[in-house]
């Protein structure tokens, strides 16, 4: 399991005499758990809509569970992220097990490529790719080849025996 859950989150403006039923929003946020996703939504919304957490109310919190969490899946990742010399638009893609798995690898390689922190990272938009020739990349691309294998020459057999008559052969 990786650190980070996805989450759904439904909020509003608190309902006025002027407006008795504002607009909800939703927002699919990466977080930790409840609290820090409930902040990141209310980050979001004040930036978006210029709604603050005192003049709003949240409406339903569900964590997002993967479909098929034992199927290996390719993602692109749409992100938009501040640098020390600006903001900067990137599309990544990552071979993953689910979405949260995809996020948390992409802010670890954000983290070891660029130097950028979790809170410097705005998650625009994650996709799974069905097809394999959606897929950009091609650090992604070679993983996505028909009998693939990966052999493990020169093995070292265990043997129970502590002396043994001969020299053991590592080549198999």
């Amino acid at each position: 399991m990786g650190r980070l859950n996805e989450y759904q989150i439904i909020g509003r403006r608190l309902p006025t005499e002027s407006e008795p039923e504002p607009k909800l929003y939703r927002m699919r946020i990466f977080a930790p758990n409840t609290v820090v996703a409930k902040s990141r939504f209310w980050y979001f919304l004040t930036k978006l809509r210029r709604v603050k957490k005192a003049a709003g109310e949240i409406v339903s919190v569900n964590q997002i569970h993967e479909k098929r969490p034992n199927k290996v899946k390719n993602f692109g990742i749409w992100i938009r992220y501040d640098s020390r010399s600006g903001t900067h638009n990137m599309y990544k893609e990552y071979r993953e097990l689910s979405r949260a798995a995809a996020v948390d690898a992409l802010y670890q390689d954000m983290a070891a490529r660029h130097r950028s922190r979790f809170r410097s990272i705005h998650i625009l938009k994650v996709v799974e790719l069905e097809k394999t020739e959606d897929v950009k990349r091609q650090y992604i691309k070679q993983l996505t080849v028909r009998g693939l294998k990966f052999p493990l020459p020169h093995r070292i057999q265990k043997s129970k025996a502590v002396f043994s008559a001969q020299r053991p052969t590592t080549f198999y």
